[in-house]
């Protein structure tokens, strides 16, 4: 599924020793024009950076946008406000493309965006616009959107805080030494 696409990816990116990877989703709604932005930013030292829907303008009030409020309110206990969670369009650097490629419980999800923030990953939003769907159609539906949005919360919220911590803030803690 998603999570071993993007970790095939990521270890492709991680063998091939790319500096940048970009995780965007397939129906055509994220735009090319926005990469060289977030590359940008990426420069500026950062591990995540996020194309942010949200960075320029506010969520509007559909059920969608308010799990992604609940999720915005979850991460936000970490200290980092990160506007746009379930944002598909993220560019990572080559430590996140070695957590990502050589830890197998990584998915590319709100929940461990959220995780990486607490093992001290700096992660930034730049604004994007998206397209409309050009092709195929949301697997979140109703019952699918509120079960995940469950999920995402009760991993954020619950399960993060029992997990070991990643080979990365060993590797940030004896960098710092």
């Amino acid at each position: 599924g998603l999570a071993g696409c993007f970790q095939a990816g990521m270890k492709y990116a991680y063998y091939k020793g790319y500096p940048y990877a970009i995780q965007f989703d397939g129906d055509g709604q994220h735009r090319p024009e926005f990469i060289a932005s977030m590359a940008e930013k990426m420069e500026e030292g950062y591990d995540i950076v996020i194309g942010s829907r949200f960075v320029d303008s506010k969520k509007d009030h559909s059920l969608r946008m308010i799990g992604s409020r609940l999720i915005t309110a979850a991460i936000r206990l970490t200290g980092v406000t990160v506007t746009d969670p379930t944002s598909g369009m993220r560019m990572f650097n080559r430590e996140m493309i070695r957590e990502f490629a050589l830890n197998i419980n990584y998915g590319p999800e709100p929940d461990t965006v959220s995780y990486l923030l607490k093992q001290g990953a700096k992660i930034a939003e730049v604004p994007v616009r998206i397209a409309e769907r050009a092709g195929g159609e949301s697997y979140l539906k109703p019952v699918v959107a509120v079960r995940y949005m469950a999920r995402i919360l009760i991993s954020i919220l619950l399960i993060q805080n029992f997990r070991n911590s990643s080979a990365m803030r060993r590797d940030r803690s004896s960098q710092r030494i």
